[in-house]
């Protein structure tokens, strides 16, 4: 994280938190909100496919609570801060799977890809419902960075080099400021083809969507 700063240059603020661990978010969130009254863009970016351990002490699956659940209950609680004109992107995934309930809250244990798309979907279904619930904004965008970028968890999960990152940053920075985003609450962008493009058709069932909501809601209330 140092070394990041260093590289970035200027006098960039850090924090630390495990987010597999909701209540260390809720934390994240206050040391934030105590040092600044505004947030103009939130990048949620933390993503796992791999791990030594998948389920946590509570239970729940990794991936959903990294993936899924640590975004959301961030973003909740910085909500306050974030103005109308702000911006929140959330990293999906070209692998979107529907969700299983079950595996969301821990009741059902999932192999690595399937966690890992299920939990890419969620992401995307609350960032559809969220823009849904704030008409006025910040804008809240989904986008697929590119697949099979040169990350960390790529070479794990794949064990593939992966293409240039510059690919994954340039699209995210594009999302949080060019003119292109600014009207875009709601919409899913998948960098692969370029393009605004429809998420899973999972995800456009207002069934299926309402339920992973709630599930969303109801497990970072409960474990955060």
């Amino acid at each position: 994280m140092e070394a990041a700063a260093l590289e970035v240059g200027g006098q960039p603020e850090t924090y630390s938190a495990d987010l597999s661990d909701l209540s260390a978010v809720r934390s994240l969130a206050e040391a934030i909100r105590s040092n600044h009254d505004r947030l103009d863009v939130l990048i949620n970016n933390a993503g796992v496919l791999k791990a030594p351990q998948t389920t946590l002490e509570n239970g729940l699956d990794i991936r959903f609570v990294v993936n899924t659940l640590a975004p959301y209950l961030l973003t909740e609680l910085l909500l306050p801060i974030i103005p109308k004109t702000g911006r929140v992107v959330n990293l999906s995934s070209a692998a979107q799977a529907p969700v299983d309930l079950d595996a969301l809250t821990g009741k059902t244990r999932l192999a690595d890809m399937g966690a890992y798309a299920q939990s890419k979907l969620a992401i995307t279904i609350w960032t559809r419902e969220q823009a849904r619930a704030l008409p006025d904004g910040p804008a809240l965008i989904a986008v697929n960075p590119g697949s099979l970028l040169a990350s960390k968890m790529v070479k794990d999960g794949f064990g593939v080099a992966g293409n240039d990152l510059n690919i994954g940053a340039d699209i995210l920075i594009d999302a949080a400021l060019s003119d292109r985003f600014a009207q875009a609450s709601g919409a899913y962008f998948d960098n692969d083809g370029g393009t605004f493009a429809d998420p899973h058709p999972a995800a456009l069932k207002s069934e299926h969507a309402a339920d992973v909501m709630k599930a969303i809601q109801d497990t970072t209330r409960q474990y955060g």
